[in-house]
């Protein structure tokens, strides 16, 4: 059972012309979306299924600067600041709070890598602390054992991902931007080379200007543009336990187990980076730009089955914009758990916290998590596609670090100053690279 999501009431018609139009209700495309609407731009967002419906409400929920690659690092940074700022401006509730995450270990080597990663976070203005061993057993006296070191990171925090998505979608229609679900975008026509409309399956809007922020689903959606952009989805596995007496830590990271505390009590469980990988026609084409990733994660990356075959959104067809697209006919990407993982990952808890012993199974989900070989987001205007931003491949760390990034795609779609250096986030490079190139031109 897919965790529990807040439903919304969207626009009752689809508009005929937007400045922009924005491919994706998940949590990016919301954030990109209203920070258009919030400067005067007529935003039209078209989600085929519901807000949020994917790997947007069946993450962690962390919002971190922790241990994140130096090239997401400013863009975290920006981010838990304007998930402060948004709750403010708007009065919309995401369950954002700045509740501190606890890394624990009994790994030198792990040990010895968080410490190389505080001094670099220092000279990025990053507070974070690195606990001895009796500072770690005392912040993690809920285990009840003794831990070796860890990491604790007090500005750091979590959103809710079942009201996230849906609580800025609110706040873009109150600002006069049109939100419509249950409705694919099957392509992009173009004129003179550059967008100029977007081919939905309830009509047409004309614009000259496009965001794709499709997830799992936009390197399909490139392909159907001409456009090479390696991708592979991951399918995670994570359950939740319902409330206990105790009060556990409210964000946790070990080498065993993950645990999250939800803002009505439940715990969300997981075990950081183990998932499944799915065959499918894409991956076989992208496998040769993944092997590296993948080899430095053997130990936690395990063959999968027919779940991403089913989903359809790694499919290497070209499709028809007058008929039913694979995004109709799979409204919401919901694959089945691995109950292996399930089982595992709640023995991992019940053994690290044994308060969980208490707690009944409420809910167990899977997701595709969107990677890129290089486990950054590909954020930026194709340039063989005048008028088409991608932002896509958030590998994981997109929740967290979304209004940061729907503010930079606001920026550059409206032309105003970056609020980070899109320069890492650029697609283009993967053209250069042994990644492979990112368009088939």
């Amino acid at each position: 059972m897919s965790p529990p999501l807040n439903h919304i009431q969207t626009s009752p018609t689809l508009p005929a012309a937007a400045d922009v139009v924005v491919i994706g209700g998940g949590i990016i495309g919301v954030f990109a979306a209203y920070y258009l609407a919030r400067r005067g731009v007529s935003v039209a967002l078209v989600e085929k299924g519901r807000i949020g419906a994917e790997q947007s409400s069946r993450n962690w929920g962390w919002c971190r600067q922790q241990n994140r690659d130096a090239r997401e690092l400013p863009m975290a940074s920006k981010s838990l600041d304007l998930w402060e700022r948004f709750a403010a401006e708007t009065g919309e509730d995401t369950g954002f709070h700045r509740c501190g995450l606890l890394y624990l270990s009994n790994d030198e080597a792990e040990l010895s890598r968080w410490s190389s990663w505080g001094d670099f976070a220092k000279t990025a203005g990053v507070t974070t602390y690195l606990l001895d061993s009796r500072q770690a057993t005392q912040r993690g006296k809920a285990t009840r054992r003794a831990w070796k070191g860890g990491v604790f990171s007090p500005t750091d925090g979590t959103a809710d991902p079942a009201k996230a998505a849906p609580a800025v979608a609110t706040a873009l229609m109150k600002l006069g931007g049109s939100v419509t679900q249950h409705c694919a975008a099957r392509g992009i026509e173009l004129e003179g080379g550059r967008v100029c409309s977007v081919i939905t399956e309830a009509g047409v809007i004309k614009t000259r200007t496009v965001v794709l922020a499709g997830g799992a689903w936009a390197s399909a959606f490139c392909r159907q543009l001409g456009i090479r952009f390696p991708q592979a989805s991951i399918r995670q596995s994570i359950l939740s336990v319902s409330s206990v007496e105790h009060r556990l830590p409210d964000a946790l990271v070990s080498s065993g187990v993950s645990i999250t505390r939800r803002n009505d009590g439940r715990y969300a469980l997981a075990i950081s980076g183990r998932a499944r990988v799915d065959v499918t026609p894409q991956f076989l084409r992208f496998a040769p730009q993944f092997i590296p990733m993948f080899a430095k994660r053997w130990r936690s990356l395990l063959p999968g089955g027919l779940e991403g075959v089913r989903g359809g959104h790694e499919t290497l067809k070209r499709w028809r914009l007058d008929a039913p697209t694979p995004m109709e006919r799979v409204r919401i990407l919901d694959p089945k758990p691995d109950q292996a993982t399930i089982t595992e990952t709640h023995r991992r808890a019940v053994e690290l916290l044994p308060e969980l012993r208490e707690a009944d199974i409420t809910h167990a989900w899977a997701g595709f998590v969107d990677s890129t070989p290089d486990g950054v987001p590909g954020i930026g205007e194709l340039p063989n596609v005048p008028g088409l931003i991608l932002a896509a491949g958030f590998s994981g760390h997109g929740f967290g670090i979304a209004p940061g990034a729907g503010h930079l795609i606001a920026d550059l779609a409206s032309g105003a100053e970056p609020i980070v250096d899109p320069i890492p986030y650029r697609p283009g490079r993967f053209a250069n690279s042994s990644w492979g190139n990112v368009a088939d031109f």
